[in-house]
C-alpha cells in the first residue's frame, strides 16, 4: 500500500482546491490597492529565497528509500532558477488578500514542505538552485470575475520575479549555464521572463532549457526560443500539463487543446505511447520514492494522458486532473533528464565558463 498513498492523498487535495475555486467564484472581495499588499522582499536578505545554495534548504534533499542520489550542488556547472507555483490557496487571515506575504511563515513553511521539496530538488543534481519568495497571487486570482483586480496580483507578483531575477544575474550567476525551472503560477512568471530576458536576447545563450511545467504553452508563444524536442536539445523549452486518459478539462477548448506536450517518458512531442517501463520513478506522499513504471504517458491534442497508477489501491484513484503531480509522477525522469541536457550544453558551449 505505500505506494498508492500519494496519489489517494492527490486525489482529495484536488477535490478540496477545485471545490473551494467554485465557491470562490462568486465571492467579491475588496478591491486590489497598495493598503492590501504585503511588503516587497529585499533579495539581498537570505530569507527572502526559499532555496539559495549556500543555505541549507529543502532543495538539498533526498527522496526517502532513493538509492544511489547525491545533491550535487556545490560541483554544478550550471544554475537552476526555480519559480514555485501557487501555494498561497488558503482563506487569508491577514489584509493581504490578493498576494501572500513573504514574511508569512505559515506560508513559507507550506512552500518549503511542498514545492521545494517535491519540486525544487528534482534539480538538485543538475544545478545549483535559486528559488525565490515572491508575493505569489492568491489561487481566488484565478477563478474570480474580478479580473482587472486578479490582473494586478499577477502583475504585483510577477514583478518579484522579475527582481529577484535581476538581483540573481547580478550577483550569483556569473555567465554559468541557466536552467529555468517552474509549475503552474511560477510558469505562468517564468514564460513572461523568458520573453523579457531570453528570447531573441544575449541572455538565451545560456539558456540549457525552461521547463515550464502546470501551464499551456503553445509551440509559436516565444519567437526564437524553440520546443525541445529531443531528450538532450539544449536552448528549447519543455511543458505539459497531466490528465487522467480521455479526461477533457473545461478549460480545454479555449486554451489547452493548442499547448504543445512535451512528453517526459520520451522527451519528444508525438502522440506515440509511452509504457510505464520507461518510467524511472516518481516521489510520493511523505517524500518517499516509488517503484519504476509507477505511470505511462501519452500526448493527446494539447495534454499529457496518464492512465492510472500502477500501485496498489489504484482502484481508488479516480483523479482526472493530475495537476498537482506534473513532477512527481515522472521525477526521476525529469532528474536524469535536467543533468543530461546540462552535459549536452557543456559540450557544444561555445563560450568561457567562469569555472574555467
Amino acid at each position: 500500500m505505500k505506494r498508492s498513498t500519494i496519489f489517494l492523498c492527490v486525489s482529495f487535495c484536488m477535490g478540496v482546491i477545485m471545490g473551494s475555486a467554485g465557491q470562490d467564484n462568486a465571492e467579491q472581495w475588496p478591491a486590489f490597492s497598495s493598503d492590501l499588499t504585503p511588503p516587497a522582499p529585499d533579495y539581498s536578505q537570505v530569507e527572502y529565497w526559499a532555496a539559495l545554495p549556500s543555505i541549507k534548504d529543502k532543495a538539498d534533499e533526498l527522496p526517502k528509500r532513493s538509492k544511489g542520489l547525491k545533491d550535487l550542488q556545490a560541483e554544478a556547472k550550471a544554475d537552476v532558477f526555480f519559480i514555485h507555483p501557487t501555494i498561497y490557496t488558503y482563506e487569508p487571515t491577514t489584509k493581504y488578500i490578493w498576494n501572500g506575504d513573504v514574511t508569512d511563515t505559515e506560508l513559507n513553511k507550506k512552500v518549503d514542505e511542498s514545492t521545494i521539496l517535491n519540486q525544487a530538488s528534482v534539480f538538485n543534481a543538475a544545478g545549483k538552485i535559486y528559488a525565490p519568495r515572491y508575493r505569489q497571487a492568491h489561487f481566488f486570482c484565478y477563478y474570480t470575475s474580478q479580473k482587472k483586480d486578479a490582473a494586478q496580483a499577477f502583475d504585483l507578483a510577477y514583478n518579484d520575479v522579475k527582481s529577484t531575477f535581476e538581483y540573481y544575474l547580478t550577483h550569483y550567476n556569473q555567465g554559468r549555464p541557466i536552467i529555468i525551472a517552474a509549475h503552474s503560477q511560477g510558469t505562468q512568471h517564468a514564460k513572461r521572463l523568458l520573453k523579457e530576458y531570453f528570447d531573441g536576447k544575449s541572455l538565451q545563450k545560456q539558456l540549457v532549457i525552461a521547463y515550464l511545467i502546470g501551464m499551456p504553452t503553445p509551440a509559436n508563444y516565444f519567437s526564437q526560443i524553440r520546443p525541445a524536442i529531443s531528450a538532450e536539445q539544449t536552448g528549447g523549452f519543455a511543458t505539459w500539463c497531466t490528465y487522467a486518459k480521455d479526461y477533457y478539462p473545461l478549460e480545454y477548448d479555449y486554451e489547452q487543446y493548442k499547448s504543445l506536450v512535451v512528453n517526459p517518458l520520451t522527451w519528444d512531442t508525438t502522440s506515440v505511447y509511452a509504457d510505464r517501463k520507461l518510467n524511472k520513478g516518481g516521489v510520493g506522499l511523505g517524500y518517499k520514492m516509488t517503484s519504476v513504471g509507477v505511470v505511462d504517458a501519452q500526448r493527446h491534442g494539447g495534454m499529457l494522458w496518464i492512465s492510472k497508477p500502477h500501485i496498489l489501491g489504484a482502484g481508488l484513484v479516480h483523479t482526472k486532473n493530475w495537476h498537482i503531480a506534473d513532477y512527481n509522477l515522472f521525477w526521476m525522469n525529469v532528474r536524469e533528464n535536467a543533468v543530461l541536457r546540462v552535459e549536452s550544453f557543456l559540450r557544444n558551449y561555445s563560450g568561457k565558463l567562469p569555472s574555467e
